[in-house]
């Protein structure tokens, strides 16, 4: 990732600048008054929006235009030349945008524009009620998009969590490591549902789905009729149950509330061992180290991430852990955990006064199974995220989907996939039948490293390495069959661009998916 871009920088728009300098395709980052922007050319217009995407303040110039559109380089959120509006999680705000004035071969910008409100619609297959069980990237997408939308009934969130809809994928990065606030990892403020008329009911679990009904039960005893549902219910962590797993100094990482207390017990710790070498894990490990913690990471696996990124880039993640200091136990596992170390089951022992487990998550499937939904490694939902009950839709960590890139029925684990999946259901909850063809994306924070993943390549079986992973600049490729499935960057941001639209054009291309989802249901099956 590169750095934001800084005020001042380029031209200043209000003076002008020729027009002959903007071609189609150009991207020119300059400013008015304090605020930086892109002038943009596609193909005889104009657009002068903002240079920063609102969503981590990714400079738009290092992004990349498709059609009127222009993407964030570092998480791949889209945005409309045109109105600014966000088209595609993880960025929630639009872009601001400012009228453009041409005159004598001289083009200025002008002042802002402002934003007109969608006006209430009623769409014919809108329900009359909405309710969203879950409170996290899908749930908090979902109600959001449909206020977006214009809808106007009445939006309700059950949420488990004691804290509202929250950035997860910093729950082990800049929030763990204390170089971000809590108030700045919150998804929205409490302002937002306030002003957006979404009902937030925190610390509600619940214990029902009444399908024939069309409610929702709680463990308190209430329950919420709807018109449509959309269960939203994550994951939960694989919990280790070994002597010792249970002490207090013992923690997992999935809520908002867990990254809390794990940050306030780093404060004191001298010495933690993580067990589990994934992403979550790898990242847990350099958040602590940014604290000066001595880690020791555990896990059964050779080589740290192998399967999901090949051995090549696993070794490469490993060495630059244990350059920060950091030592590895692979091949191994925790047999028994005490008050101030970790036993090993070849026999060794590892001090330890914090232990964070990080062996996976389970999907949240209950209360799927208990109201009959069709359910296989997930909740089985078609191509519109819709399950086997009509009305009833899943997204996120829960949601089994069927794949238009591979044709398989897949489920991913990522954050903006939540959220893309929450916006594509909302939008079919108003009866819209809009097929769910996001390519999925995720990234990782590692020290200073990033690497961003597109795709979903499972079992792949060749990856092709372009650069150099030592320097730094590489592109891997991930193919089955020879046919590519993913690709991994690290410091390549425009090729992950690329790329995401390569999957793209190859989706629109299929007939399934170039196809609108059909007027009948289609069985959702797997």
């Amino acid at each position: 990732m590169t750095e934001k871009c800084t005020e001042f920088e380029g031209p200043d728009f209000t003076q002008g600048v020729p027009r002959a300098t903007i071609t189609d395709g150009t991207m020119l980052l300059g400013h008015v008054g304090d605020e930086p922007l892109l002038l943009v050319g596609r193909g005889d217009e104009l657009f002068a929006v903002g240079a920063s995407c609102p969503h981590y303040g990714a400079p738009l110039g290092d992004g990349l235009l498709v059609s009127e559109t222009v993407r964030c380089p570092w998480h791949h959120a889209c945005f409309s030349l045109r109105t600014g509006e966000v088209l595609r999680a993880p960025a929630l705000d639009p872009l601001p945008c400012f009228r453009v004035e041409e005159a004598g071969g001289v083009v200025r910008v002008r002042e802002r524009l402002e934003r007109a409100a969608r006006p209430p619609r009623a769409d014919a297959g809108a329900p009359l009620s909405v309710v969203i069980v879950g409170g996290g990237a899908a749930g908090c997408a979902a109600a959001a998009t449909l206020r977006n939308e214009g809808y106007s009934g009445p939006v309700t969130m059950l949420s488990a969590d004691g804290s509202l809809p929250c950035d997860r994928p910093n729950l082990s990065k800049g929030y763990l490591a204390g170089a971000a606030s809590e108030e700045s990892n919150l998804l929205r403020p409490a302002e937002f549902y306030q002003e957006n008329s979404i009902d937030v009911r925190l610390n509600a679990r619940v214990a029902a789905i009444n399908v024939e009904r069309r409610r929702v039960e709680l463990v308190d005893g209430s329950h919420h009729s709807f018109g449509a549902l959309l269960l939203a219910t994550g994951a939960e962590p694989v919990r280790l149950d070994i002597p010792g797993s249970h002490q207090p100094h013992v923690r997992y990482l999935r809520t908002l509330a867990d990254s809390r207390a794990l940050a306030a017990a780093a404060q004191s710790a001298k010495h933690a061992v993580v067990i589990g070498a994934s992403f979550i894990g790898l990242e847990v490990a350099s958040s602590l180290r940014a604290r000066s913690i001595e880690v020791d990471v555990v896990g059964l696996e050779a080589v740290p991430m192998e399967k999901i990124l090949g051995a090549q880039v696993g070794t490469f993640l490993r060495a630059m852990h244990e350059e920060h200091g950091v030592t590895f136990h692979l091949g191994a596992t925790a047999a028994s955990i005490g008050e101030h170390s970790v036993t090993l089951d070849n026999g060794e022992t590892i001090d330890a006064d914090l232990v964070v487990i990080g062996i996976g998550v389970r999907p949240s499937t209950e209360l799927a199974e208990q109201a009959g939904l069709a359910v296989d490694g997930g909740v089985l939902v078609d191509e519109c995220l819709e399950t086997s009950a009509a009305g009833i839709f899943a997204a996120g960590d829960i949601a089994r989907w069927p794949d238009p890139l591979t044709g398989e029925f897949i489920r991913v684990e990522h954050f903006v996939v939540a959220e893309q999946q929450g916006q594509t259901a909302a939008r079919n909850i108003l009866g819209r039948r809009e097929p769910f063809d996001a390519v999925p994306f995720f990234w990782t924070e590692q020290y200073d490293l990033g690497i961003a993943y597109v795709g979903h390549a499972e079992g792949w079986d060749e990856a092709e390495i372009d650069g150099r992973i030592d320097d730094r600049d590489c592109s891997i490729t991930y193919r089955r069959d020879g046919r590519k499935l993913a690709a991994a960057l690290i410091h390549r941001d425009l090729d992950g661009l690329h790329a995401e639209v390569e999957f793209e054009r190859r989706i629109a291309a299929g007939a399934a998916a170039a196809a609108s989802c059909p007027d009948v249901r289609k069985p959702v099956t797997a």
